[in-house]
């Protein structure tokens, strides 16, 4: 894989705050705010993985993401990444029927981010895609 530097330095940070939250994770199992790193870490790794890569890399970002939920059902910035995770998820699926369930949730989660913080315009600016994404399938 041939990465200009910054693309390097971009997967050499979130490698290191993978290892980071895994590590946290092992002293901390209940921190939602440390899950929450470690499922968009994940999330962003996949960008540089081999598709059967990505798509597991992607799955264990929305595991962390959810189990983040768990312990913190209102996190408004985990709901807009799972969000973001789902719609990752559903670019990755060929068929278009079973891509629109993922593109849904990531509608719900977006929804839910924007219902925690009104005034986050990036969560709105999400949803707002999201819709224009989804009414186009």
């Amino acid at each position: 894989m041939d990465l200009q530097q910054n693309e390097f330095d971009r997967l050499l940070f979130f490698e290191h705050a993978r290892k980071t939250a895994e590590a946290e994770y092992a002293k901390n199992p209940l921190d939602a705010d440390n899950l929450t790193r470690w499922g968009g870490a994940l999330l962003e790794l996949s960008q540089f993985q081999t598709f059967p890569e990505t798509k597991k890399m992607t799955e264990d970002a929305i595991s962390k993401l959810e189990e983040a939920l768990v312990v913190n059902p209102k996190k408004h910035d985990t709901l807009w990444c799972l969000g973001n995770a789902h719609t990752s998820q559903a670019f990755l699926i060929p068929d278009r029927d079973e891509a629109k369930v993922y593109f849904d949730k990531a509608a719900e989660y977006f929804q839910q981010a924007v219902d925690e913080d009104p005034s986050n315009e990036l969560y709105h600016k999400s949803l707002e895609v999201a819709a224009k994404v989804f009414t186009a399938l």
